[in-house]
């Protein structure tokens, strides 16, 4: 467990993935400070957060402890994710890994268990980039700058790729998390069973992004039963009160074209 001397640090950007990193601060109940950032007119990160990380990009965390000479910074939110909970006690929100009489087998692991791990990897892995398509070929369709007369032709382009390709992919993965939600342990309502686990805050922001533009409810009854959950979760809803008392900024989370970059 870290020291009560060390100081956390969010560099939280509006329209960005750091919402989900100050949720898990808030369950974790670990004092931290965030300083905030605004995208410009282009929708880019500002050029200030590469001061903090040579990417520039959000979310990103910097951790000073008497146990250091200088600052650890981390960026990328699984990372910064598991190394929070491995040290300011995200074990309570971590599933039991081996069932009893089983620790250290192949094979001895929970399906609660096994289902965290899985989903701290599919939100990037196989749900985001998907969606990052679908923002891709959205753009493709209304080109600025783009002559009206020659519009037609990317979105025509545009409108193939996404038959083809991103839509099928896109449903077929909600198919798949509409299904896990059906066989969740302990009945869900989450992913991993009863409880909210770091796996339910990193999909926090791709499902909810989601549902803005792709309305779950039609299709999806359990999937956006789900999101209505995770916002209603009270470290979710301290979190987004946090940023309207130190930024002033109300719409914590935007229209997903706005907001996955």
């Amino acid at each position: 467990m870290a020291s009560k001397d060390t100081k956390v640090t969010l560099y939280w950007l509006e329209q960005s993935r750091s919402q989900r990193v100050l949720w898990l601060l808030e369950e974790l109940n670990v004092p931290y400070e965030v300083k905030t950032f605004k995208r410009g007119r282009d929708m880019k990160a500002p050029a200030e957060l590469k001061k903090i990380h040579p990417l520039g990009k959000s979310p990103v965390i910097s951790i000073e402890s008497p146990a250091t000479s200088e600052p650890i910074v981390i960026a990328e939110s699984g990372m910064i994710v598991e190394y929070l909970c491995d040290h300011f006690g995200g074990d309570k929100l971590i599933p039991a890994r081996y069932a009893a009489g089983k620790e250290g087998q192949i094979g001895g692991e929970t399906e609660e268990w096994l289902r965290y791990r899985y989903y701290m990897h599919f939100s990037e892995g196989s749900l985001m980039p998907f969606l990052v398509f679908k923002l891709v070929t959205d753009t493709i369709k209304n080109p600025p700058g783009v002559p009206f007369f020659i519009k037609p032709i990317p979105r025509m382009v545009a409108n193939q790729v996404e038959e083809q390709f991103v839509n099928p992919n896109i449903f077929a993965t909600f198919d798949f998390l509409e299904d896990q939600l059906k066989t969740a342990p302990a009945g869900g309502p989450f992913f991993c069973g009863n409880s909210v686990t770091p796996a339910d805050i990193m999909l926090s922001f791709p499902l909810i992004a989601a549902n803005i533009r792709i309305p779950l409810s039609e299709k999806y009854p359990l999937l956006a039963k789900y999101v209505q959950n995770i916002q209603q979760q009270e470290g979710y809803k301290r979190a987004v009160e946090k940023i309207k008392e130190v930024d002033g900024y109300q719409r914590v989370i935007f229209k997903y074209h706005e907001s996955v970059f």
